[in-house]
């Protein structure tokens, strides 16, 4: 009953026809892809969502990156407005706690490392400085760095601080919906009992819901979370399991009530079997702990999370399971994946919306309005692979670069085999202090110095550059960029005082956003 009306998928639109494309699933993923579709191609698509109350999400995607930014000025959406309607806090990067020896700290800050030549990165005179006796930490030269540990933040027209944000995802996902809504998507509120594929090509034609309505397009996207509906249970574009990297598999969620002063970053703090988050926003504190069922019972992961909170717990503790990996296909026949359904990268860097926008920028830019061709296809399933391949191997760098031998787990984490790609790239910067940004990459290469000297692979030499310098020249060169850091973070505020001036949580006259009150109740 369908397959005329969908030969577009294959064949190219009809002429004078908007192009039909369905959403299955909301939440953070869903809506993302409504408000970025509607917004830059809303003459060309007529957007349908569909989702069901009755079916959670995940929600706890609450720590973002910088590049979220860029997305927002795309669409237009004013910081302020998105701030305060979810709750919103400023993030200038993320504090490890024990991961590379039980004690150590470090912080994984959004900015550059001091100033890089064109021959040479700045964290080679870093290492010339500590040699010639010049003792500071590679932290010293970071702006962001800086201010993260002394609990200050400012923006203005002058400022270049570069930043991210915490936020309440489910209030994100209502945020986002009013604003697709006001575009013109058409939200339906339904449970999917089955999907309609042409006998012929596989494609899909409909979804069909428990009411009996059916809702044809000519695209679908999957953002029914990790269960992947329409990518997995019904095209099997099959799954690339990364577990033997990223042991962890569960993890344990619950909110509690802000203590102290927000931080302006996300805390994460090794455990005996994985690790423990701390998201602060400005009326609660996310919390989860990240942990390998291997290792850890979920009654014991329960009890280690509430024994190691800093307020008094608002909901209960939610268990979630995955499975780290990716689909093999991201997009297959007329169905892209987005969001958990497209696999997974634990949030241990706070990569899961981000992956989420340039999934659905990458749509854009290659979006079928004349038919799915398999070039696109495969440039797009390509370029999705390399994407989150990059990624992994980040993360993994944080659990493999570890010297605890306290439990198993941490044990296993050292001693495992690694992709040869992070193998080279950890040999190269033991070896010779060589970090890079490849191609395409999302994380930079002051990130990877960062994580790997915070975590204690210290290279045995440097570029030659530096030694061209007099000790006299690069005394004064280090201390003259560790002094203008200083002086600049001196002059921002405390982060509390500025959100609650730049962008403080609407209120209601129960003293709380009716919003929050909600994600608060769930």
């Amino acid at each position: 009953m369908h397959t005329k009306e969908n030969s577009a998928a294959s064949d190219g639109m009809h002429s004078g026809k908007k192009y039909r494309v369905v959403i299955a699933g909301g939440g953070t993923a869903g809506w993302v892809a409504a408000a970025a579709l509607s917004k830059k191609l809303g003459a060309l698509v007529d957007i349908t969502l569909v989702e069901s109350e009755a079916i959670g999400t995940v929600g706890v995607g609450e720590a973002t990156i910088p590049p979220m930014r860029v997305f927002h000025q795309l669409l237009g959406i004013d910081e302020r407005e998105f701030m305060r309607a979810t709750s919103a806090t400023f993030k200038l990067g993320i504090e490890f706690e024990n991961w590379g020896q039980q004690g150590e700290r470090y912080i994984h800050a959004f900015g550059k490392n001091g100033r890089e030549s064109w021959l040479a990165e700045f964290h080679h005179f870093w290492l010339r400085g500590l040699e010639r006796g010049i003792d500071t930490g590679i932290g010293d030269y970071c702006l962001e760095l800086q201010a993260a540990e002394q609990g200050r933040f400012g923006i203005g027209p002058n400022s270049n601080i570069n930043y991210a944000y915490h936020l309440d995802a489910g209030l994100y996902a209502k945020f986002l919906r009013s604003f697709s809504e006001k575009l013109g998507v058409q939200r339906v509120e339904g449970k999917i009992a089955g999907v309609e594929q042409d006998k012929d090509s596989g494609h899909i034609e409909a979804l069909r819901l428990e009411s009996g309505q059916c809702i044809a397009g000519d695209l679908f996207i999957d953002c029914t979370g990790f269960r992947g509906l329409l990518i997995e249970q019904t095209l099997h574009s099959g799954y690339e399991d990364w577990s033997h990297w990223l042991p962890c598999d569960s993890a344990v969620a619950l909110q509690t009530e802000s203590t102290g002063a927000m931080a302006p970053y996300t805390r994460s703090m090794a455990r005996e079997s994985g690790w423990q988050w701390r998201i602060p926003l400005q009326h609660r504190t996310g919390n989860g702990l990240v942990y390998c069922s291997g290792h850890l019972s979920d009654d014991d992961a329960r009890a280690q999370l509430l024994e190691n909170l800093a307020g008094k717990p608002l909901t209960d503790p939610r268990l979630i399971r995955f499975r780290t990996g990716r689909r093999r296909k991201a997009w297959h026949k007329n169905c892209i994946a987005l969001g958990l359904a497209s696999g997974f990268i634990e949030p241990l860097e706070s990569t899961s919306i981000h992956l989420v926008i340039t999934g659905v920028t990458r749509l854009l830019q290659n979006f079928p309005v004349d038919g799915i061709s398999p070039a696109t296809v495969d440039y797009y399933n390509r370029e999705t692979r390399a994407e989150l391949e990059k990624i992994r191997d980040f993360i993994v760098l944080h659990y493999h670069l570890t010297r605890r031998n306290d439990s198993a787990f941490w044990r296993y984490c050292a001693d495992m085999e690694i992709p040869q790609t992070l193998r080279e790239r950890m040999d190269l910067f033991r070896e010779s202090g060589r970090a890079y940004q490849a191609e395409g990459e999302l994380f930079r290469v002051d990130s990877w110095v960062q994580v790997m000297i915070g975590q204690g692979l210290m290279p045995r030499s440097h570029h030659p550059l530096p030694n061209m310098m007099s000790d006299r020249e690069l005394q004064g060169f280090l201390a003259g960029l560790r002094e203008n850091i200083q002086r600049a973070v001196a002059q921002l505020p405390a982060h509390e005082a500025f959100v609650r001036d730049y962008c403080p949580m609407a209120r209601a006259g129960s003293g709380m956003e009716a919003g929050a009150a909600e994600s608060l109740a769930k």
